[in-house]
Protein backbone atom coordinates (compact mmCIF):
# COMPACT_ATOMS: atom_id res chain seq x y z
CA UNK A 1 0.00 0.00 0.00
CA UNK A 2 1.13 3.61 -0.72
CA UNK A 3 0.53 6.06 2.19
CA UNK A 4 0.24 10.15 1.05
CA UNK A 5 1.46 11.66 4.49
CA UNK A 6 0.26 15.50 3.09
CA UNK A 7 -1.90 18.55 4.31
CA UNK A 8 -3.66 21.05 3.38
CA UNK A 9 -5.75 24.08 4.87
CA UNK A 10 -6.13 27.77 5.35
CA UNK A 11 -2.17 28.83 5.92
CA UNK A 12 -0.60 26.03 3.59
CA UNK A 13 -2.66 25.68 1.15
CA UNK A 14 -4.02 23.32 -1.08
CA UNK A 15 -1.37 22.32 -3.16
CA UNK A 16 0.44 19.68 -1.32
CA UNK A 17 -2.36 17.71 -1.35
CA UNK A 18 -3.04 17.94 -4.88
CA UNK A 19 0.08 17.10 -6.41
CA UNK A 20 -0.28 14.07 -4.69
CA UNK A 21 -3.53 13.29 -5.66
CA UNK A 22 -2.46 14.03 -8.64
CA UNK A 23 -0.02 11.31 -8.50
CA UNK A 24 -2.39 8.92 -7.02
CA UNK A 25 -5.00 9.65 -9.73
CA UNK A 26 -2.39 7.64 -12.34
CA UNK A 27 -1.14 5.16 -9.21
CA UNK A 28 -4.90 4.36 -8.78
CA UNK A 29 -4.97 3.19 -12.82
CA UNK A 30 -2.44 1.12 -12.33
CA UNK A 31 -2.60 -0.71 -8.60
CA UNK A 32 -6.27 0.23 -7.68
CA UNK A 33 -7.83 2.73 -5.29
CA UNK A 34 -7.58 0.23 -2.28
CA UNK A 35 -3.97 0.64 -2.59
CA UNK A 36 -3.61 4.14 -1.86
CA UNK A 37 -4.27 5.95 1.79
CA UNK A 38 -4.31 9.49 2.77
CA UNK A 39 -2.48 10.30 5.88
CA UNK A 40 -3.69 14.03 7.32
CA UNK A 41 -3.42 15.88 10.30
CA UNK A 42 -6.75 17.11 10.49
CA UNK A 43 -10.13 16.19 9.04
CA UNK A 44 -10.19 19.58 6.56
CA UNK A 45 -7.26 17.89 4.56
CA UNK A 46 -8.73 14.44 4.72
CA UNK A 47 -12.22 15.23 3.28
CA UNK A 48 -10.37 16.94 0.28
CA UNK A 49 -8.94 13.91 -0.51
CA UNK A 50 -12.01 11.91 0.50
CA UNK A 51 -13.91 14.31 -2.13
CA UNK A 52 -11.80 13.26 -4.70
CA UNK A 53 -12.86 9.87 -4.14
CA UNK A 54 -9.43 8.60 -1.98
CA UNK A 55 -9.53 7.13 1.01
CA UNK A 56 -8.18 9.33 4.13
CA UNK A 57 -7.61 8.71 7.80
CA UNK A 58 -7.33 12.11 10.39
CA UNK A 59 -4.42 11.59 12.55
CA UNK A 60 -5.65 14.74 14.82
CA UNK A 61 -2.48 16.38 15.26
CA UNK A 62 -0.95 19.63 14.48
CA UNK A 63 0.68 19.38 10.62
CA UNK A 64 3.46 21.79 11.85
CA UNK A 65 4.98 19.31 14.59
CA UNK A 66 5.42 15.94 12.82
CA UNK A 67 7.20 14.43 15.00
CA UNK A 68 3.94 15.09 17.89
CA UNK A 69 2.14 12.31 15.44
CA UNK A 70 4.75 9.57 15.46
CA UNK A 71 2.66 7.91 18.33
CA UNK A 72 -0.29 7.94 15.86
CA UNK A 73 1.58 5.97 13.67
CA UNK A 74 1.66 2.88 15.83
CA UNK A 75 -1.70 2.59 15.84
CA UNK A 76 -2.04 3.51 12.30
CA UNK A 77 0.03 0.70 11.32
CA UNK A 78 -1.25 -1.86 13.17
CA UNK A 79 -4.79 -0.76 11.32
CA UNK A 80 -3.03 -1.47 8.24
CA UNK A 81 -0.30 -4.06 8.26
CA UNK A 82 1.27 -4.90 5.68
CA UNK A 83 4.70 -3.40 3.79
CA UNK A 84 4.29 0.12 2.56
CA UNK A 85 5.40 2.88 0.68
CA UNK A 86 5.56 6.33 2.28
CA UNK A 87 4.89 9.57 0.79
CA UNK A 88 5.79 12.46 2.68
CA UNK A 89 5.01 16.13 1.50
CA UNK A 90 5.07 18.55 3.98
CA UNK A 91 7.30 21.59 4.45
CA UNK A 92 7.43 20.68 8.35
CA UNK A 93 9.61 17.76 8.03
CA UNK A 94 12.63 16.86 10.40
CA UNK A 95 15.21 14.62 10.01
CA UNK A 96 14.44 12.48 13.37
CA UNK A 97 10.86 12.52 11.79
CA UNK A 98 11.48 10.92 8.68
CA UNK A 99 14.06 8.35 10.54
CA UNK A 100 11.07 7.29 12.59
CA UNK A 101 8.86 7.05 10.43
CA UNK A 102 11.26 4.72 8.16
CA UNK A 103 10.02 1.83 10.92
CA UNK A 104 6.87 2.03 9.52
CA UNK A 105 7.09 1.44 6.00
CA UNK A 106 9.29 -0.64 3.49
CA UNK A 107 10.18 2.47 1.08
CA UNK A 108 10.18 6.24 2.16
CA UNK A 109 9.75 9.27 -0.27
CA UNK A 110 10.13 12.42 0.48
CA UNK A 111 8.68 15.56 -1.81
CA UNK A 112 11.39 18.84 -1.73
CA UNK A 113 11.12 21.74 -3.19
CA UNK A 114 13.82 23.69 -1.24
CA UNK A 115 16.75 21.48 -2.45
CA UNK A 116 18.67 22.81 1.57
CA UNK A 117 19.24 19.76 3.14
CA UNK A 118 19.59 16.09 3.03
CA UNK A 119 16.85 13.53 4.58
CA UNK A 120 17.38 9.68 5.50
CA UNK A 121 14.61 8.90 2.85
CA UNK A 122 14.73 6.10 0.14
CA UNK A 123 14.04 8.87 -2.36
CA UNK A 124 13.47 12.27 -2.91
CA UNK A 125 11.03 13.82 -5.78
CA UNK A 126 11.97 17.41 -7.13
CA UNK A 127 10.30 18.23 -10.22
CA UNK A 128 10.72 21.68 -10.25
CA UNK A 129 12.76 23.39 -13.49
CA UNK A 130 15.17 24.96 -10.84
CA UNK A 131 16.12 21.52 -9.13
CA UNK A 132 19.94 21.28 -9.21
CA UNK A 133 21.20 17.50 -10.31
CA UNK A 134 24.89 18.07 -8.69
CA UNK A 135 23.49 19.51 -5.91
CA UNK A 136 21.72 16.97 -4.82
CA UNK A 137 24.34 14.44 -5.63
CA UNK A 138 26.93 16.42 -3.46
CA UNK A 139 23.85 16.54 -0.57
CA UNK A 140 23.08 12.66 -0.65
CA UNK A 141 26.90 11.60 -1.77
CA UNK A 142 27.49 8.60 0.21
CA UNK A 143 23.69 7.20 0.72
CA UNK A 144 21.54 5.01 -1.36
CA UNK A 145 19.03 7.94 -2.38
CA UNK A 146 16.93 7.68 -5.61
CA UNK A 147 16.98 11.39 -6.96
CA UNK A 148 13.86 12.02 -8.97
CA UNK A 149 14.88 15.40 -10.13
CA UNK A 150 13.60 17.69 -13.14
CA UNK A 151 10.76 19.20 -14.63
CA UNK A 152 9.86 15.49 -16.25
CA UNK A 153 8.47 14.74 -12.92
CA UNK A 154 5.97 17.96 -13.09
CA UNK A 155 2.33 16.16 -11.81
CA UNK A 156 0.00 17.86 -13.59
CA UNK A 157 -3.20 16.42 -14.78
CA UNK A 158 -4.24 14.74 -17.89
CA UNK A 159 -6.51 17.16 -18.27
CA UNK A 160 -4.04 19.94 -19.31
CA UNK A 161 -2.75 18.04 -22.38
CA UNK A 162 -6.22 17.93 -24.19
CA UNK A 163 -6.65 21.88 -24.88
CA UNK A 164 -5.24 23.27 -27.69
CA UNK A 165 -4.46 27.24 -26.78
CA UNK A 166 -3.41 30.05 -29.35
CA UNK A 167 -2.38 33.48 -28.25
CA UNK A 168 -5.70 35.73 -28.77
CA UNK A 169 -4.70 39.30 -30.34
CA UNK A 170 -6.89 41.08 -27.58
CA UNK A 171 -6.90 40.28 -23.73
CA UNK A 172 -11.02 39.52 -22.94
CA UNK A 173 -10.28 37.20 -20.21
CA UNK A 174 -8.06 37.35 -17.65
CA UNK A 175 -7.34 34.23 -14.95
CA UNK A 176 -6.10 35.24 -10.80
CA UNK A 177 -4.84 32.36 -9.03
CA UNK A 178 -3.50 32.57 -5.73
CA UNK A 179 -3.85 29.33 -4.32
CA UNK A 180 -6.00 27.57 -2.31
CA UNK A 181 -5.90 29.31 0.65
CA UNK A 182 -5.01 32.93 0.44
CA UNK A 183 -5.47 34.05 3.94
CA UNK A 184 -4.14 37.49 3.11
CA UNK A 185 -6.77 37.88 0.39
CA UNK A 186 -3.91 39.22 -2.05
CA UNK A 187 -6.23 37.66 -5.29
CA UNK A 188 -8.85 40.27 -4.33
CA UNK A 189 -6.32 42.98 -3.69
CA UNK A 190 -4.79 41.87 -7.67
CA UNK A 191 -8.51 42.41 -8.90
CA UNK A 192 -8.96 45.42 -7.35
CA UNK A 193 -6.00 46.71 -8.52
CA UNK A 194 -6.06 45.31 -12.35
CA UNK A 195 -9.51 45.92 -12.85
CA UNK A 196 -10.54 46.95 -16.41
CA UNK A 197 -14.69 47.22 -17.24
CA UNK A 198 -13.48 45.47 -21.32
CA UNK A 199 -11.90 42.84 -19.05
CA UNK A 200 -13.78 39.66 -17.90
CA UNK A 201 -11.72 38.54 -14.81
CA UNK A 202 -11.82 35.14 -13.47
CA UNK A 203 -10.80 34.97 -9.91
CA UNK A 204 -10.03 31.36 -8.41
CA UNK A 205 -10.65 31.30 -4.28
CA UNK A 206 -10.14 27.58 -3.08
CA UNK A 207 -11.61 25.77 -0.71
CA UNK A 208 -9.79 27.34 2.59
CA UNK A 209 -10.03 30.86 1.44
CA UNK A 210 -11.37 32.60 4.26
CA UNK A 211 -12.65 35.93 1.98
CA UNK A 212 -15.03 34.25 -0.41
CA UNK A 213 -17.76 36.18 0.67
CA UNK A 214 -15.82 39.41 0.46
CA UNK A 215 -14.93 38.36 -3.21
CA UNK A 216 -18.53 37.39 -3.83
CA UNK A 217 -19.94 40.70 -3.02
CA UNK A 218 -17.14 42.56 -5.27
CA UNK A 219 -18.41 40.24 -7.73
CA UNK A 220 -22.19 41.02 -7.09
CA UNK A 221 -21.01 44.83 -7.80
CA UNK A 222 -18.86 43.85 -11.15
CA UNK A 223 -20.76 42.12 -13.61
CA UNK A 224 -17.37 40.89 -15.50
CA UNK A 225 -15.86 39.32 -12.47
CA UNK A 226 -16.74 36.04 -11.93
CA UNK A 227 -15.58 34.06 -8.76
CA UNK A 228 -14.69 30.18 -8.90
CA UNK A 229 -14.27 27.90 -5.83
CA UNK A 230 -14.18 24.17 -5.94
CA UNK A 231 -13.30 24.26 -9.40
CA UNK A 232 -14.15 21.01 -11.06
CA UNK A 233 -12.41 21.74 -14.92
CA UNK A 234 -8.90 23.63 -14.01
CA UNK A 235 -7.56 23.12 -17.37
CA UNK A 236 -11.06 24.38 -19.39
CA UNK A 237 -11.28 27.65 -16.99
CA UNK A 238 -7.74 28.04 -17.66
CA UNK A 239 -7.99 27.65 -21.71
CA UNK A 240 -10.73 30.03 -22.55
CA UNK A 241 -8.76 33.24 -20.65
CA UNK A 242 -6.29 35.23 -22.81
CA UNK A 243 -3.48 36.17 -19.97
CA UNK A 244 -3.17 35.15 -16.27
CA UNK A 245 -1.28 35.99 -13.16
CA UNK A 246 -0.70 33.91 -10.45
CA UNK A 247 1.43 32.47 -7.75
CA UNK A 248 4.18 30.59 -7.66
CA UNK A 249 3.40 26.34 -7.66
CA UNK A 250 2.22 23.91 -9.56
CA UNK A 251 -0.07 26.21 -11.20
CA UNK A 252 2.64 27.76 -12.98
CA UNK A 253 3.01 24.44 -14.89
CA UNK A 254 -0.35 23.91 -16.20
CA UNK A 255 -0.39 27.36 -17.02
CA UNK A 256 2.71 26.46 -18.88
CA UNK A 257 1.51 22.92 -20.27
CA UNK A 258 -1.73 25.21 -21.51
CA UNK A 259 0.57 27.80 -23.20
CA UNK A 260 -1.97 30.48 -21.58
CA UNK A 261 0.70 33.62 -21.23
CA UNK A 262 1.32 34.22 -17.67
CA UNK A 263 3.48 36.49 -15.08
CA UNK A 264 4.28 35.37 -11.51
CA UNK A 265 4.93 36.44 -8.07
CA UNK A 266 5.95 34.40 -5.06
CA UNK A 267 4.37 34.80 -1.51
CA UNK A 268 6.13 32.61 -0.04
CA UNK A 269 9.81 31.94 0.40
CA UNK A 270 9.36 28.01 -1.05
CA UNK A 271 7.96 29.96 -4.20
CA UNK A 272 10.57 31.89 -4.85
CA UNK A 273 13.09 29.89 -6.72
CA UNK A 274 10.50 28.60 -9.68
CA UNK A 275 9.10 32.22 -9.93
CA UNK A 276 12.33 33.77 -10.00
CA UNK A 277 13.64 31.25 -12.46
CA UNK A 278 10.25 31.85 -14.90
CA UNK A 279 11.71 35.44 -14.83
CA UNK A 280 15.54 35.23 -15.06
CA UNK A 281 14.86 32.89 -18.28
CA UNK A 282 11.79 35.07 -20.16
CA UNK A 283 10.01 31.87 -19.95
CA UNK A 284 6.79 34.59 -18.64
CA UNK A 285 6.55 37.51 -16.59
CA UNK A 286 8.04 37.77 -13.29
CA UNK A 287 6.36 40.47 -10.79
CA UNK A 288 9.00 39.85 -7.54
CA UNK A 289 7.98 38.57 -4.21
CA UNK A 290 4.46 39.41 -1.97
CA UNK A 291 6.00 37.71 0.96
CA UNK A 292 8.90 40.23 1.15
CA UNK A 293 7.46 43.76 -0.41
CA UNK A 294 3.62 43.95 -1.25
CA UNK A 295 3.53 47.24 -2.57
CA UNK A 296 6.63 46.71 -4.82
CA UNK A 297 5.10 43.17 -6.20
CA UNK A 298 1.84 44.95 -7.12
CA UNK A 299 3.05 47.92 -8.54
CA UNK A 300 4.83 45.36 -11.31
CA UNK A 301 2.01 43.09 -11.12
CA UNK A 302 -0.14 46.32 -12.50
CA UNK A 303 2.84 47.21 -15.18
CA UNK A 304 2.76 43.89 -16.17
CA UNK A 305 -0.42 43.58 -17.07
CA UNK A 306 -1.03 46.88 -18.79
CA UNK A 307 2.26 45.66 -21.01
CA UNK A 308 0.95 42.04 -21.55
CA UNK A 309 -2.09 43.70 -22.92
CA UNK A 310 -0.94 45.77 -25.38
CA UNK A 311 1.88 43.66 -26.40
CA UNK A 312 0.65 40.95 -28.50
CA UNK A 313 3.96 39.97 -29.34
CA UNK A 314 5.13 39.37 -25.98
CA UNK A 315 2.43 37.42 -25.35
CA UNK A 316 3.17 35.32 -28.36
CA UNK A 317 6.92 34.93 -26.75
CA UNK A 318 5.14 34.04 -23.25
CA UNK A 319 3.41 31.20 -25.36
CA UNK A 320 6.22 29.48 -27.19
CA UNK A 321 8.23 29.45 -24.06
CA UNK A 322 6.10 28.11 -21.60
CA UNK A 323 5.31 25.10 -24.03
CA UNK A 324 9.14 24.14 -24.21
CA UNK A 325 8.82 23.83 -20.56
CA UNK A 326 7.35 20.51 -19.33
CA UNK A 327 5.38 17.37 -21.57
CA UNK A 328 2.80 16.84 -19.10
CA UNK A 329 4.03 12.97 -17.98
CA UNK A 330 5.49 14.01 -15.24
CA UNK A 331 2.60 12.11 -12.72
CA UNK A 332 2.18 9.36 -14.62
CA UNK A 333 6.36 8.68 -14.21
CA UNK A 334 5.82 9.41 -10.48
CA UNK A 335 3.23 6.53 -10.50
CA UNK A 336 4.72 4.44 -12.67
CA UNK A 337 7.83 4.84 -10.25
CA UNK A 338 5.99 4.53 -7.38
CA UNK A 339 3.37 1.84 -8.12
CA UNK A 340 6.22 -0.56 -9.57
CA UNK A 341 7.90 -0.76 -5.61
Amino acid sequence: MILVRADGNARIGAGHLMRCMTIMEEVKKMVGDREILFVCADEDSARTAKDRGFRAVTLESDYRDPEGELPCWEKLTEAYPGQHTILVDSYFVTASYLAALKKFCRKLYLMDDLQEKSYPVDGVINYNVFADPALYARMYEGQDTELLLGSRYVPIRPEFLHHRVEPSREVKQVLITTGGGDADNIGGRILEAIYRERITFHLVAGRFNPHLEELNAFARLHPNVQIHSNVSDMAGLMAQCDLAVTAGGTTIYELAALGIPFFCFSYAQNQEALTRYIGDHRIAGYCGAWHLDATGALTNIVREFDCACDDFTLRQRWHCSEKELIDGLGARRLAEHLASI
